[in-house]
């Protein structure tokens, strides 16, 4: 290695790559996380004896605070400096992540994925911000593509290095892996990346619109969550009413009251970005919901072990990160519509596979075809979709509207886990009833004290006499699997909505031309 004739080391690290090594490891912290945890859950359940609500809260509390607050996290780094609001979301996603690993209660894992959430809504936005505000030109593109194929590597990762780290130590260590990363990502951006800030960015912070987003979509989860154990709740549906209700003030808010609001209604005045963005909420609330519930059917149904759940799904992921480049130069070549018609075409025959997939049988004929039709579905749709957003507004608004479109995604799958668990427990409950016809009474009484917990597949049945309880836990089973079934058909239909809506929409492409930029996830 050369040496520097001054000093007599090596030659130094430039400032960039420093920036870059800093982004890309912070948001693998939370792309590991996000798809790490959902393996862990099944575990989680037996240790903290958690019902099907409780698990959904797991990720949907993460997920809350993550939707609210990613665009007001976004408008603190531009306004008090990128760098210390990147590092303040990592702390803030460590110490809570620590708080996760030490969960006695499940009460107390929900509070402290809440608080997660907020850091990582602090974190996402600052990792590219760095890079957008550090290089310039040919190296930006670089520079986004290398944090995206890291970003689409931590996601393949992060359900296998999940699932074996459950089963070989705890699910705890699935949270206790932040740690050390979180301390390498403080320490490189305090020490090596430059602090910035935008001079012309917007004075206030849109607090208010805040709150009322995540207040909206509290109740709204909250409501949906809670009509799956008491169906008939009128407080539970009064929630979710409410929730609509305060998402159309939210809306109203941020388009005629607010002075610098974080979800600017000047970009919906393009039809290709309006169009995008509902394909956005109806295709990743297919996949953000009924790939949820994926684990649970495959470890407390299927018995696969947390390892072999985890890498189920890999050619999902690697299909798509291969194929990705590829697709996205078809849109320069015959524009963003047939992509986008033929991957949500392509989605939708994949939960169609899904839905087929029973119990037992090989995993090359049941989950493997379904998660190869998904893998080319997201080939197909994720580049294009990524472009036609940042090229249906001006160039200065791109980074904005990637903001909306994230916020967008992410709030279509906090919403579809709760909506499409309230479609599981009515087929579950519909099944399980017909299977339940001729047990004894005791039985019957026995497995419904149990039902929050059997919901999500788990074999719950202490108070099942033992002559009953082969035959109670093949019904829990198949009453599972039916319920798993029509979520795959409405995620189908889901996506079958988004090409219907690719087809006939107005998606030619306006002008800015960013393209490479992160996909939603």
């Amino acid at each position: 290695m050369p040496v520097c004739a001054r000093t007599g080391r090596g030659p130094s690290i430039p400032t960039a790559t420093w920036v870059l090594i800093a982004a890309i490891a912070g948001s693998s912290m939370m792309f590991i996380d996000g798809t790490a945890v959902n393996v862990a859950l099944p575990l989680v359940q037996r240790e903290l004896h958690a019902g099907a609500g409780d698990l959904q809260w797991v990720v949907e509390g993460y997920t809350l605070f993550l939707c609210a607050l990613i665009l007001v996290g976004g408008a603190l780094g531009d306004r008090f400096g990128r760098r210390s609001v990147f590092v303040i979301g990592v702390a803030l996603f460590a110490a809570a992540s620590l708080a996760c690993a030490l969960a006695p209660a499940i009460g107390f894992l929900i509070a402290a994925r809440c608080v997660q959430g907020a850091g990582a809504a602090f974190a996402t936005p600052g990792s590219l911000a760095l890079i957008s505000a550090n290089f310039s030109g040919e190296a930006r593109g670089r520079a986004i593509g290398s944090w995206s194929g890291f970003s689409a590597v931590t996601a393949a990762v992060g359900p296998v290095l999940g699932g074996w780290l459950a089963q070989t130590f705890s699910w705890r260590s699935v949270f206790f892996i932040n740690l050390p990363l979180a301390l390498i990502v403080i320490a490189v951006a305090l020490l090596r990346v430059p602090e910035s800030r935008d001079d012309d960015a917007p004075r206030g912070i849109d607090l208010t619109g805040a709150a009322l987003a995540t207040l909206s979509l509290g109740a709204l989860v909250l409501g949906l969550i809670g009509l799956q154990t008491e169906p008939h709740g009128r407080l539970y549906a009064a929630l979710a009413f409410g929730g609509c209700a305060l998402a159309v003030l939210f809306l109203a808010y941020e388009r005629r009251i607010a002075r610098d609001p974080m979800l600017r209604p000047d970009l919906f005045r393009s039809r290709p970005f309006v169009g995008a963005n509902v394909y956005t909420f109806l295709l990743y609330a297919a996949l953000g919901g009924s790939l949820y519930f994926v684990p649970f059917d495959l470890i407390n149904v299927q018995g696969y072990t947390p390892v072999a759940a985890g890498a189920a799904l890999l050619p999902f992921i690697v299909i798509m990160f291969v194929a990705s480049r590829w697709s996205g130069g078809l849109v320069n070549r015959i524009g963003a519509r047939v992509p986008l018609v033929v991957g949500a075409a392509f989605a939708a025959l994949g939960f169609l596979a899904f839905a087929r997939t029973g119990i037992g049988g090989s995993y090359w004929t049941t989950f493997f075809p379904a998660a190869v039709l998904l893998g080319v579905g997201g080939a197909f749709f994720v580049a294009p979709l990524t472009t036609t957003v940042m090229d249906s507004v001006n160039v200065s608004e791109a980074g904005v509207a990637s903001g909306v479109n994230n916020a967008v995604a992410r709030t279509a799958g906090l919403v579809a886990i709760a909506g499409l668990g309230l479609v599981l427990a009515a087929a579950f409950d519909a099944r399980l009833d017909r299977e339940s016809t001729q047990w004894p009474a005791s039985t019957k009484v026995a497995v419904a004290g149990e039902r929050s917990a059997i919901l999500s597949g788990a074999i719950a049945t202490r108070d099942v006499p033992a002559e009953e309880r082969d035959r109670v836990v093949g019904a829990i089973r198949v009453a599972y699997v039916a319920g798993f079934a029509v979520v795959m058909i409405a995620s189908a239909l889901l996506a079958a909505a988004a090409g219907v809506l690719a087809a006939f929409w107005d998606l030619r492409l306006g002008g800015g031309g960013v393209a490479g930029a992160a996909a939603p996830k």
